[in-house]
């Protein structure tokens, strides 16, 4: 699974609120009318930092990160904004057409993709072509955008990895061999049948949630999602039809929740309360069972994500955009490598339930201490660090799969899933609707 609502869900467990769709107003002006700035070979200068909702909690985390800096380079001076996950992507839209962008932004994937497709954030790889081996690959690759060649946008900051999470004693239950989770998604989906034909109605195997579950599963099973220009959608083949007629036969069987196919229901309370198999593939969801359901979290066990053809999870990045026209470039640019390094985003680590998107970072002993292998929380961390070594970017979400075109595909799915629509007519249609989509985004 690639930027799917499971890793969002162990996200806005930090910032709260900013997922929101990228909005359709328009920025005025282009790349072209923006000025790149130059480095002057001088850290100095008042730069402007902007996070998203980690006031109070991480105050006085990034203050440190802050002052430290400061410290480092006295002519530096940091003004840190931290601002409410409601209606970010609509501030920077309003602060972008009054040039009033901070000079360090933090950036979700969808607001990286509303910037930098209007030409507003500086190349980092151009900037600073060494520091992209100081990041794990699948995150630095993320934060290219399409038709900018090897151009890279945004600095990665924290990031989470899927992680397979389950209930041991459901598993068993099932007649399912714990220490044989499912590894791609046809097994997952063969293990599923088997929960819903075992459970009879007591529980479920999973949450039905396309939203979270696309594109990803379609990419581990070898589906194409663009052409190789970049600029269509062809992801109407006879494997996704074949996922979308796994799904609606096991919905029709009961190894989904119902209701979790037209809403989003709260996982954790369910999968808590003994009525779920699997839940979220997030090591902070691991966390939140520990502290809510005792019980249910003794049995829990973790184990490497689901893959496929690819061999490769996705995850799911924070990043640190650097504004295009920065007066303090230098200063900027060193800011942004200072809170994204190795040591730092530790330490950041130790704070939530996060990971370093530094390689050096990841490197770092706690990531891979297991412990006894009894504690779900200690191993899902070291699961995790583990399985971003194989982060990629073939894996995770391409920009032009925004929250539109997911949107647009999942209301066929969900049609098809139902039954109100046959699986085949579902996937075209909605591969057509995201074209639209994708072309009219084209023409802004």
């Amino acid at each position: 699974m690639t930027r799917s609502n499971v890793i969002r869900t162990a996200l806005t467990t930090l910032v709260a609120g900013m997922l929101l769709p990228v909005c359709a107003c328009g920025v005025s002006g282009g790349a072209a009318d923006v000025p790149e700035a130059r480095k002057s070979g001088k850290v100095a200068g008042e730069i402007t930092f902007r996070t998203l909702q980690l006031k109070p909690k991480f105050t006085s985390y990034v203050q440190g990160v802050i002052d430290a800096f400061e410290e480092k380079y006295p002519e530096v001076k940091v003004r840190w904004e931290d601002v409410p996950g409601d209606g970010y992507n609509e501030k920077l839209v309003a602060d972008a057409q009054a040039g009033a962008l901070p000079d360090v932004v933090n950036l979700s994937t969808d607001s990286f993709q509303l910037l930098g497709d209007r030409g507003l954030l500086a190349d980092v790889a151009r900037l600073d072509p060494e520091v992209a081996g100081e990041y794990v690959p699948g995150s630095w690759e993320q934060f290219k955008l399409p038709g900018k060649g090897d151009g890279v946008y945004a600095y990665p900051w924290y990031v989470t990895p899927e992680i397979l999470t389950y209930n041991r004693e459901l598993f068993e239950r099932s007649g399912l061999d714990p220490a044989k989770p499912p590894t791609t998604v046809e097994q997952f989906f063969d293990y599923a049948d088997r929960i819903a034909a075992a459970s009879g109605g007591r529980y479920s195997a999973f949450m039905a949630d396309p939203k979270g579950r696309l594109p990803g599963d379609w990419q581990k099973m070898g589906v194409p999602i663009l052409n190789e220009q970049q600029d269509r959608f062809v992801f109407d083949t006879p494997k996704a039809v074949e996922w979308v007629e796994r799904m609606k036969d096991l919905y029709a069987k009961g190894a989904m929740p119902k209701e979790s196919l037209l809403k989003s229901d709260d996982i954790n309370q369910l999968y808590g309360g003994g009525r779920l198999v699997f839940g979220p593939g997030s090591p902070g969801f691991v966390k939140d069972i520990k502290q809510n359901a005792p019980q249910v979290y003794a049995g829990t066990r973790v184990a490497g994500a689901v893959t496929g053809t690819l061999g490769h999870i996705g995850i799911y990045a924070q990043s640190l955009g650097v504004k295009k026209d920065t007066k303090h470039l230098d200063a900027a640019a060193e800011f942004a490598k200072w809170v994204t390094n190795g040591p730092n985003q530790v330490e950041f680590s130790k704070n939530a339930t996060i990971y370093p998107s530094n390689a050096r970072g990841l490197a770092d002993p706690r990531f891979a201490d297991r412990g006894d292998g009894k504690d779900a929380e200690t191993v899902a961390r070291a699961v995790g660090a583990e399985q971003l070594k194989s982060a990629a970017l073939d894996a995770n979400t391409p920009v032009q799969w925004t929250n539109q075109v997911g949107d647009a595909v999942v209301r066929e799915m969900q049609k098809a899933i139902q039954g109100d629509q046959d699986p085949k007519t579902a996937v075209r249609k909605a591969q057509e609707e995201a074209n639209q989509l994708l072309a009219k985004s084209a023409r802004k």
